[in-house]
C-alpha cells in the first residue's frame, strides 16, 4: 500500500520504520527506534534486480520489526521528476505488488549533498565518506519523515 503522506501512515505500536536511499549502485538504509523518534544509519546494500533487493529487504524488515518504508524521492530542483525519481517511483509501484507493508515517499533534494557537507566538516576522508554517505542519507531522509509525523 503505498501512501501518500508520512502523517497518515499508522503503524502498530513497537513497529519501526526503515528508511530507503535508492541509488544506482547501492542501497542505504537507515532505521527508526521503536518510538519513531530517532533514525539511525544501519547498512548499505549492493544493488541489484528488485527481486534480489526486496528478497534481501524481506529479511531485514522480519528482523528488525519493521512497519513500513519511507523512500527517498530525489525530485528536480524545481519538484518535477527526473530519471532518478522515476526509478524510485518504480520501485515503490514494485514494493506494492510485493509487500502489504505501506511505504510512503520522502523528498530527499539535497540530501546526499548536506550528508556530504557534515562529513567534510567532520573531516572524513574521501574514502569513508564514500563508505558511508548512503546510509547516512537515509538516516536524513527517514529523520525528516520522522520530524514530520510529530508535528
Amino acid at each position: 500500500m503505498a501512501v501518500t503522506d508520512i502523517a497518515a501512515l499508522s503503524l502498530e505500536p513497537g513497529l519501526r520504520l526503515l528508511g530507503l536511499d535508492l541509488g544506482e549502485k547501492t542501497i542505504g538504509l537507515a532505521l527508526s527506534d521503536r518510538l519513531l523518534t530517532v533514525a539511525t544509519p544501519m547498512q548499505t546494500l549492493k544493488r541489484g534486480k528488485f527481486a534480489a533487493d526486496a528478497a534481501r529487504l524481506d529479511i531485514i524488515i522480519s528482523e528488525q520489526g519493521v512497519g513500513g518504508l519511507v523512500v527517498g524521492l530525489p525530485l528536480n530542483m524545481d519538484g518535477s521528476d527526473g530519471p532518478s525519481a522515476q526509478s524510485a517511483r518504480a520501485f515503490g509501484r514494485n514494493w506494492v505488488n510485493h509487500s502489504p507493508l505501506p511505504l510512503v515517499f520522502q523528498d530527499e533534494r539535497l540530501s546526499t549533498s548536506a550528508v556530504t557537507r557534515t562529513l567534510i566538516e567532520a573531516d572524513a576522508s574521501r574514502k569513508k565518506r564514500g563508505e558511508v554517505v548512503d546510509k547516512m542519507a537515509a538516516a536524513y531522509i527517514l529523520q525528516i519523515a520522522l520530524d514530520r509525523m510529530r508535528r
